[in-house]
Order: structure tokens, then sequence, then C-alpha cells
């Protein structure tokens, strides 16, 4: 039988995803956008055949509140049996450029509040958890960097405590900076490049290996 894998986050997620339904003959070749959950699925499906199905729903400048406000709809009632999150530059970049931000410690708070209500409703789900990411150039300035950094240990934390698979892709995106600079892996220090998404999409699926077995 085959498993679904459904992908949220933000705009890094949503990656021009086309807004059709999953029921849709065409889903899969331009609803899942152009990023690393169609690089993801490409893979998956070319090494496994029909063993998965795959959703986006990754939103453009959400924040983890605005994930939490779309839960029901955009993720219980689909009913994954592999969820994968990736959020928090968003919750940092409002602030910084409309004081709408999240803070951190709510960061947290809401984060936990996602899979507990997941784990409640969806209780045999495996978790997928990449922590959010930033170069310090283009949008990003240098007052984000402490800020990502606290999410990411956020992150790393919840991980830990839910029994999740933790992607680590800020020093990831770091050891790459020694094949190429900053510039060929994001475009303006948060959205990727081709071979950011790449990079992303192979270590989702190194990271989540076991549970696609």
């Amino acid at each position: 039988m085959s498993r679904t894998i459904l992908f949220q986050g933000d705009s890094i997620t949503d990656c021009g995803r086309a807004r059709i339904e999953i029921t849709d003959p065409a889903y899969l070749r331009s609803g899942l956008g152009l990023g690393y959950p169609y690089l993801i699925a490409a893979r998956l499906l070319c090494d496994r055949g029909e063993d998965f199905n795959f959703y986006n729903f990754g939103i453009s400048g959400n924040r983890v509140v605005d994930l939490y406000a779309r839960w029901k709809a955009d993720c219980i009632n689909l009913r994954p049996d592999i969820l994968s999150i990736l959020i928090g530059v968003n919750d940092t970049w409002h602030e910084k450029a409309r004081q709408n931000g999240v803070e951190v410690p709510r960061y947290e708070q809401f984060y936990r509040m996602l899979l507990d209500w997941t784990l409640k409703e969806l209780p045999e789900i495996k978790l997928v958890l990449l922590e959010p990411f930033v170069f310090p150039f283009g949008a990003v300035g240098g007052d984000w960097i402490e800020e990502i950094d606290q999410r990411r240990e956020v992150v790393a934390g919840i991980a830990k405590d839910y029994g999740a698979v933790f992607v680590p892709l800020q020093s990831i995106l770091n050891n790459a900076l020694k094949v190429a600079p900053q510039e060929h892996w994001l475009a303006d220090g948060v959205h990727p490049m081709p071979a950011g998404h790449q990079l992303i999409a192979d270590a989702w699926i190194k990271a989540a290996a076991p549970l696609l077995n």
C-alpha cells in the first residue's frame, strides 16, 4: 500500500507549486512546485516505483502560527504517513520587515502544539523536521543570525523530544561553501538556488532513509 509524504512550510517548500487539487491528474507534475519536494519525489519514484504519494502544502510567507491556523485542513485531514516541516525564517523576517514576526519562545510553543495535535490525531505518523537556515547576505541582515540560530536549537530540541528525524540544513549548507560561494546555493540569503534545493533534497533522503523502508 502506498504511503503518503506531506511537505509543509513556507516559500522554500512552496517554490511555485500550482494550486490544484491533489486529485488532479496534473498534481504530481505541477502541484509539488520546483524545489526540494519535487526533487525528493522524483528520486523516490524513480527508485521505488509507486510506493509513495507526495503532497506539497507549503505556502509562501507562512510562519509557524500560519501553519497552525490551517493545520486541520492541510495536514490532519490528509492523514499523511510521513510529515516533513521546514518553518522558521519568516518568523524572523516578518519581524524585521513589518514587526509581525513570532518571537522564539512562541515559535517553540506553536511548533510543539502542532506536533502534539498531529500525534494525537495520527499516532503512527513519522516526522522529519528541517532546521531553518540563512546565509548573511541579500535579504538577511546581520541581526538575523543569532535569532535564526536560536530557532535552529529549538527545532533540534523538538526533534529529540518527539523522536523525529532531524535535518541540520545550516551545517550542510555551511559545508557546501567549500564547493561554491553563498550565491550558488541561496539566491538572497534565504531562498535556495537549484543547487541549494538539490542539497536539501539529498540531505532529506539520507536523513529520512530509515522511515522509507
